[in-house]
């Protein structure tokens, strides 16, 4: 059993890799009943600035695994600043003792500081990684990855750089351009309901904003527009493994 949470399809992507069983955050966090039990139960997620969305760290308070082996995989793209450190940090304080954590890099899709091209191209052995990450799952090996002082130092830089912006600075990220033609696909792959149409144009509700960017990666107009520069605004990601419709399903969640 994994619980996954997916913008782009990467950490989807590593989930269907890892399990058959598969159950999407955003569509679990909102259930009254958040007791799950099976020998084994895996967390799939990206990390944003080095830790899991916000979503998925109210998911791990309000949930109660009950398991002999929890396990988490951490996607990332460029730097995951000790991410899994942080993680067994938030697990602890949920209550959750993790047996296994690990760090997959793949495809960078934050636009303001990547271009997607470029992404493309670069091989980060992500078959490779997950085969020895699906092993040790397999023989339920205890592990939390390796993080260094380099990480800590990347991670305590990011908090620095962030305490300088307004704390709502992420909830303004994007924008809706004059591109818009009201498809709904934003709606539909927003996975904290933060856009909703109205007279034929997507429109964006700042304040549970998970500043995934799926909406941005898969307007097929490209009208979903960043308030800050990107790298290449003409170009976008989803992993070539994983459709839109699987995204859609993922992610759906009718508008509150």
């Amino acid at each position: 059993m994994i619980f996954y949470f997916t913008a782009t399809g990467n950490s989807l992507y590593a989930a269907k890799y890892l399990d058959k069983e598969l159950i999407s955050i955003p569509q679990a966090v909102s259930g009254e009943n958040l007791i799950f039990e099976d020998e084994k139960i895996g967390i799939v997620c990206p990390v944003y600035g080095h830790e899991v969305p916000p979503m998925v760290k109210d998911f791990l308070e309000r949930a109660d695994f009950r398991t002999d082996y929890f396990y988490m995989v951490l996607t990332y793209g460029n730097r995951h600043g000790g991410a899994a450190e942080l993680a067994e940090k938030l697990c602890m304080e949920c209550g959750i003792r993790p047996a296994y954590i690990n760090v997959l890099m793949m495809v960078d899709n934050w636009l303001p500081s990547f271009d997607m091209n470029e992404q493309r191209g670069i091989d980060k052995k992500v078959e490779e990684h997950l085969k020895v990450i699906q092993e040790d799952i397999e023989k339920r090996r205890h592990m939390i990855a390796e993080v260094t002082e380099e990480d800590r130092a990347a991670h305590r830089q990011f908090l620095e750089n962030m305490a300088k912006l307004p704390e709502d600075a992420w909830q303004h990220l994007i924008r809706i351009g004059d591109e818009c033609v009201g498809c709904g696909i934003c709606v539909s792959v927003c996975p904290s309901a933060s856009l909703y149409l109205e007279n034929g144009k997507a429109v964006h509700v700042p304040g549970n904003c998970q500043t995934c960017l799926a909406c941005a990666h898969n307007c097929p107009k490209k009208a979903v527009k960043l308030n800050i520069p990107e790298k290449n605004p003409d170009a976008r990601y989803r992993n070539r493994y994983i459709s839109l419709e699987e995204i859609i399903r993922a992610n759906c969640r009718e508008h509150k």
